[in-house]
C-alpha cells in the first residue's frame, strides 16, 4: 500500500461494557489526518450484551489458567455478526462501498489483560473473528491488535499513542498538552513533538465507579457526578490508595479493567464512595503526570469519564492540571477511540509500527494486528 490517504472504518467497544458499539470513519495515510468521516453509535442487541458480560465474568475465574471457557466462542461469533452487521447498516446510510473502504479495524472486545511483571510474561485476551467480519462486510480487516505487542514482552496497551499524537499535531499542540482518555481505566499520551511518544494507563477510570453504582442498585454509573458531589472524600482511605505501588512504577505500564476495583470504596456510604472514587481516579491522573518528561498544563479530556463534572473538578483539585474537553480542542470525543482503530488499520496496511517502547514497553517499535480478507 502506498502512503496515499485512504477511508478506514474503525470500530471499538470499551472495557465499561456500555453496550455501544462506536464506529467511525477517517481519511488517512496513517501520519496524518487528512479527514473525519462519519460517525456513529450503534447499540449492542440486549443478548449480545448479556451474553458479553457473562464472558467477562468467565474470563476473571478463568484468568490465562488451563482452557479457555466455553462461552468465548458463543460470545466471540454473536459479536463479531452484530459488529459487522452495524458496519454494513453504517455504510449503507452513507453510501460506502466495499471499494471505497480501505480497511475496518476491528478492535474486539477484551476479556482479560494481563500485563507482564518479572518472571511472568503477560497475556491478553480480546474477542473479534476478524475473518468473519471480513467475510460479512466484504472489506479487508485489522484485527487482534495487542496479541503480538504482548508475546513480544510488551505491555499490550496503550495503543491510541500514535493516533492521539495525529491529533496533537493537527490542533498545533505540543508538549505542553497532553491526552487522557477515560473509559474503563485512564490512559495518558504525552508528545513532545518529532518521535519523543509516552503513554501508559494512569490508574482506573469509569470502571470501579460505575461497578459501586451497580452493586448499589443506583444506575449503571454515577450520572453528571450527582452522587460524588453530595458525597464527602475519605481523605485517610485516599491517602492508603495512593500508595498503591502501580503508581509510583515507571511507566511502560498498563492495567486491566479490574486491576482496581469497586472494593476501595467498601464500608463507606454510596455517596461517600463515589467521592472517594472519583477523587482517587484524578488523583492517580495527577501521580501519572509526575512521572512525565514533562507535565503538561492541560489534558484534553476523551473517553466517557469526560462527561462526569464531578471527575473533570477533581483533575484540576486533585491532578493539577486544566482539563480542556475533546470538543473544545476541536475534537470529537466520543470518536476518538474508534478513530484511532482505522487509523491503526492503516498504519497495519502499510508496515508501520503502531507500539514503541515508550508506550508499550517493546523492544523495539512494532507493527500489529492481523489481516484478514474477504
Amino acid at each position: 500500500m502506498d502512503g496515499k490517504p485512504v477511508w478506514a472504518i474503525g470500530l471499538m467497544t470499551g472495557t465499561a461494557l456500555d453496550g455501544q458499539i462506536d464506529i467511525a470513519t477517517l481519511r488517512t495515510d496513517g501520519e496524518r489526518i487528512d479527514r473525519l468521516g462519519p460517525y456513529a453509535l450503534s447499540p449492542y442487541p440486549a443478548a449480545v450484551q448479556a451474553l458479553l458480560t457473562q464472558a467477562v465474568a468467565a474470563a476473571r475465574g478463568w484468568n490465562f489458567t488451563g482452557p479457555e471457557p466455553a462461552i468465548f466462542a458463543e460470545a466471540e461469533m454473536a459479536l463479531t455478526r452484530a459488529q459487522a452487521e452495524a458496519v454494513k447498516a453504517f455504510m449503507g446510510l452513507h453510501g460506502l462501498s466495499a471499494a471505497d473502504v480501505a480497511a475496518v479495524g476491528f478492535h474486539g472486545q477484551t476479556m482479560l489483560h494481563r500485563a507482564p511483571q518479572p518472571g511472568r510474561p503477560g497475556d491478553t485476551r480480546q474477542l473479534g473473528d476478524g475473518a468473519l467480519m471480513a467475510e460479512i462486510v466484504g472489506v479487508p480487516v485489522v484485527f487482534d491488535f495487542r496479541t503480538a505487542d504482548v508475546r513480544a514482552g510488551g505491555q499490550g496497551a496503550p495503543l491510541a499513542a500514535s493516533y492521539h499524537a495525529a491529533l496533537l499535531r493537527r490542533g498545533g499542540l505540543g508538549p505542553e498538552a497532553a491526552v487522557l482518555n477515560l473509559g474503563g481505566v485512564a490512559n495518558v499520551t504525552w508528545w513532545g513533538g518529532g518521535d519523543d511518544l509516552v503513554a501508559f494507563d494512569t490508574g482506573p477510570a469509569n470502571g470501579p465507579l460505575n461497578d459501586w453504582m451497580k452493586q448499589h442498585a443506583a444506575g449503571e454509573m454515577d450520572v453528571d457526578g450527582a452522587a460524588a458531589r453530595r458525597g464527602r472524600v475519605d481523605e485517610a482511605r485516599l491517602a492508603r490508595l495512593l500508595d498503591h505501588p502501580y503508581l509510583a512504577a515507571p511507566y511502560p505500564k498498563s492495567l486491566d479493567r479490574y486491576d482496581f476495583t469497586a472494593a476501595m470504596a467498601e464500608g463507606l456510604t454510596l455517596d461517600d464512595g463515589a467521592a472517594t472514587l472519583t477523587a482517587f481516579t484524578a488523583a492517580a491522573v495527577g501521580r501519572g503526570l509526575d512521572l512525565l518528561p514533562r507535565r503538561p498544563d492541560r489534558l484534553v479530556l476523551c473517553g466517557g469519564g469526560r462527561r462526569n463534572p464531578a471527575l473533570v473538578s477533581a483533575l484540576a483539585e486533585r491532578a493539577g492540571v486544566t482539563a480542556v474537553m475533546a470538543e473544545d480542542a476541536g475534537w470529537r470525543g466520543d470518536a476518538v477511540e474508534a478513530e484511532c482503530f482505522a487509523f491503526l488499520a492503516v498504519r497495519r496496511l502499510r508496515g508501520l509500527p503502531i507500539s514503541f517502547p515508550t508506550t508499550t514497553g517493546v523492544p523495539e517499535p512494532m507493527a500489529g494486528g492481523r489481516v484478514a480478507m474477504p
